[in-house]
């Protein structure tokens, strides 16, 4: 049976690059891209292309920031998909490699974030669950200083990018990816939970506040309808733009008026 032709529109790096100007993107600017690279449609070069033209976009004095997350660094008593049997769990905990900025790859983020992570030059964050990578002039100040027991909170790059008057693109995205959203979940109310992971000297358990992306689409919705948002289009995408400090402050507003959390320690499984 034939394969049938590739979905359009084509996207090539200068239609992508010329897009985004159209859309807003300005140069020299400071970018936290969330991508979706199949909500294009056809792209010359894939992620290549797509790394590129937001880097056009931006120019030379522009930084591009994306989340390289690594969640499967984490105690595989929280696993579920898929879940791993109980009796692997302890040879898990004492084989897993720890965190390598250089080397360990990216998961559930996108085939885009893990081409801007081994961009010639890309930076990483420290943090062993919850890195970004970053291209251009602003990367080293951004990622520096990212805690290894404060996954997205004031001493994460997102307060960074807070302070730097970054922007969020979302480039096919939806707000339940909306990282910035996080830093709000470190300025209210919120529980701990205590999190396994490899360390440098073996296991390791460390006390973080609980992050979840539930209900983040919601909270994006109510964001657009109530702050200003650029929208437009780049090849198939649908394509937004705003303040990360404005999504922060908003959602700060909103989380305790419709997630309420209560204040606890959160203790994994045994």
């Amino acid at each position: 049976m034939p394969t049938p032709p590739p979905t359009g529109p084509l996207v090539t790096r200068d239609t992508l690059a010329t897009d985004l100007r159209e859309v807003g993107v300005r140069p020299g600017e400071i970018l936290l891209a969330h991508t979706s690279l199949s909500s294009l449609g056809w792209v010359c070069g894939g992620a290549v292309s797509v790394v590129r033209g937001i880097l056009d976009a931006l120019g030379p004095d522009g930084t591009l920031v994306v989340p390289t997350q690594t969640a499967d660094l984490s105690d595989p008593a929280h696993w579920g998909n898929p879940p791993v049997p109980r009796e692997w769990w302890d040879t898990i905990r004492t084989s897993m490699p720890s965190y390598d900025p250089l080397v360990t790859p990216s998961l559930g983020v996108g085939v885009v974030p893990e081409t801007v992570r081994t961009w010639p030059g890309a930076r990483r964050s420290a943090h062993p669950q919850t890195s970004f990578a970053a291209i251009g002039p602003h990367a080293a100040e951004i990622l520096e200083g990212h805690a290894t027991d404060c996954r997205l909170g004031e001493r994460s790059p997102l307060a960074r990018l807070e302070g730097l008057h970054a922007r969020v693109l979302l480039l096919g995205a939806g707000y339940d990816s909306c990282t910035s959203f996080h830093l709000a979940e470190y300025r209210v109310p919120s529980p701990l939970v205590a999190l396994g992971r490899p360390g440098p000297d073996g296991w390791e358990t460390v006390t973080e506040v609980s992050i979840s992306s539930d209900r983040f689409d919601e909270l994006g919705h109510d964001f657009e309808r109530d702050r200003p948002v650029v929208r437009g289009k780049a090849g198939a995408a649908d394509v937004r733009l705003f303040p990360v400090g404005d999504a922060v402050a908003y959602a700060e507003r909103w989380l305790p008026l419709h997630r309420p959390r209560e204040e606890e320690i959160l203790h994994p499984p045994a």
